[in-house]
């Protein structure tokens, strides 16, 4: 997968410079809306070659987001949990404890501005992290995110472990991706997850991985270095 030689679209991910990443952590709930205007802070100072990338770890308190494609027939529950109206692309998804966000504003300008290689970069980025839990997981045609196939006795489904949502402005990037970790699952029943509705949703936890959210970030951070370029520590904007 990953350990393999990097092919040519992989390559044009990683700065020619080696300049490293900012990589910061938020400890408890992070309120949306602070989130998202720290973002629109933080893009437009790496815009201005102000500030340096930056990807920001966190977890938000029970929320729908809806991407500039979301549906409103794709919000089942509107009074269940605040829902926020986003321009990131995508339509509609849940944010809650226990899922990992990562909130990723990188200078494509240094990274071969290539929006569609950057999404396949997340994907391959998130994947990895899942390889090193034993987890199989892989891209869909026609599905952004991240998926695995499920197998029973006289049975099989996909399910969606991990969502991804960007915006890129001036060739900055930010929004990012969400990896379920061990969220409550019957939260995503207020929403059809990414307009989807013929596929499910899962979990670390609930594939039998116990891991913890520092294992998961371990992970992250691991498998990140192999796709983007290195890390050096950052400081959380909230």
């Amino acid at each position: 997968m990953l350990a393999d030689p990097l092919n040519s679209s992989q390559r044009r991910l990683l700065r020619e410079d080696g300049r490293p990443v900012e990589w910061a952590l938020s400890s408890g709930y992070v309120d949306y809306a602070a989130a998202e205007a720290a973002m629109e802070a933080r893009v437009a100072a790496i815009a201005a070659g102000e500030a340096e990338e930056l990807v920001w770890l966190l977890e938000h308190p029970p929320l729908y987001t809806a991407g500039v494609s979301a549906k409103d027939d794709d919000l089942l529950a509107p009074d269940r949990f605040p829902v926020h109206r986003t321009g990131r692309g995508g339509q509609f998804t849940y944010h809650g404890p226990g899922q990992r966000v990562a909130y990723v504003m990188l200078d494509l300008n240094k990274r071969g501005k290539d929006v569609r290689g950057f999404v396949h970069g997340l994907e391959d980025w998130i994947i990895g992290a899942l390889d090193r839990f034993g987890v199989e997981a892989g891209m869909r045609e026609g599905r952004v995110g991240v998926w695995v196939e499920r197998k029973g006795a006289g049975w099989s489904r996909e399910d969606k472990i991990a969502a991804i949502g960007v915006k890129v402005r001036k060739w900055v990037s930010f929004h990012g991706i969400s990896l379920n970790v061990e969220p409550e699952l019957d939260h995503f029943g207020g929403i059809v997850p990414c307009g989807i509705t013929e596929h499910g949703v899962t979990s670390l936890v609930d594939l039998g991985v116990l891991a913890t959210m520092d294992e998961a970030d371990d992970a992250l951070k691991s498998s990140f270095q192999q796709v983007f370029g290195p890390v050096q520590p950052g400081v959380a904007p909230l």
